[in-house]
């Protein structure tokens, strides 16, 4: 297997919709790859984004994923397989419900409720309008801003994060910088796609959505205090995530993911954030708690 330095745009995203593929394994129990190229450490989108495809392949193929809602109960290992286990609570005229637990050696380390829809037309408002914000191509990609401070960490999980080529293009509007970070407002403004194209499939760019979508979010509620996602001091976690999708999308064309981080206290920080297409349909929104603690 090529090194992940080597790979080209395609085969970083082939290796994504691997990854978030599942292999079944009877009664609705199915086995989520790991990635090979680990840091210890589960990520949760990728947990939420394998939870969410094992859902989807117990639903009829007419319904589409419209919320989920997730709690993540203990860190996932990247050296082993996940299994998940899928319960069919509701198949209604309209509705799908599925209820998922991720484990991982017989310990459950992510609780996953997901709602599936059969589209029908109802009433269409959109109140949030996209904000003003400069587009992608004028904006450097923050894996190059990253990589240039990443000769200075040492020699870890952070380091290791830092120069791992990425299957999406993130490109922060605000100038971020990630190793003398600065105070400001609990905003924040990135466009992102993935660095080659996906396959058609609907489901596919949800499950690629849900795994985004975990980024960025949390990391709005440490701009006030002057902290990133790098800093030693700060120890951080997801607990809980939800997403509402609202409207189709493809996850290869240009988004605008825009998150605030209204309240962080007692050892914990809330994030929220609105998808926008790049002609300013809004497709998704996420909420999310995480653990912020001091080390």
């Amino acid at each position: 297997m090529a090194s992940q330095s080597a790979l080209t745009p395609e085969q970083l995203v082939a290796d994504l919709v691997l990854l978030l593929d599942l292999e079944p394994k009877g009664g609705d129990r199915f086995i989520g790859r790991r990635r090979p190229d680990g840091t210890g450490r589960v990520f949760g989108g990728q947990a939420i984004a394998q939870a969410l495809g094992a859902a989807r392949r117990t639903v009829d193929d007419a319904r589409e994923a419209h919320s989920l809602h997730a709690y993540f109960l203990r860190p996932g290992s990247d050296d082993l397989p996940i299994e998940y286990r899928v319960k069919r609570d509701l198949d209604g005229r309209s509705f799908s419900n599925r209820r998922v637990v991720a484990s991982q050696e017989g310990k459950p380390i992510l609780n996953l409720t997901v709602s599936f829809q059969l589209p029908v037309d109802g009433p269409s408002h959109q109140a949030p309008q996209m904000p003003d914000v400069p587009g992608p191509e004028d904006l450097v990609s923050d894996a190059e801003v990253r990589q240039e401070i990443a000769a200075a960490l040492p020699e870890g999980q952070l380091r290791t994060l830092a120069m791992r080529p990425s299957p999406v293009d993130f490109r922060s509007v605000e100038p971020r910088d990630w190793a003398r970070p600065e105070r400001r407002d609990p905003i924040s403004h990135v466009w992102f796609r993935t660095v080659a194209n996906l396959p058609a499939e609907a489901a596919v760019h949800r499950a690629v959505l849900a795994y985004i979508s975990d980024f960025q979010l949390l990391a709005t509620a440490l701009q006030p205090h002057g902290k990133n996602i790098f800093n030693p001091s700060i120890k951080g976690a997801s607990l809980d995530h939800a997403i509402w999708f609202h409207e189709a999308f493809r996850a290869d064309e240009w988004m605008l993911y825009v998150t605030e981080g209204p309240w962080s206290g007692h050892a914990r920080g809330l994030g929220r954030g609105q998808i926008f297409t790049r002609d300013g349909r809004l497709v998704a929104s996420v909420a999310q708690e995480g653990m912020l603690r001091h080390t």
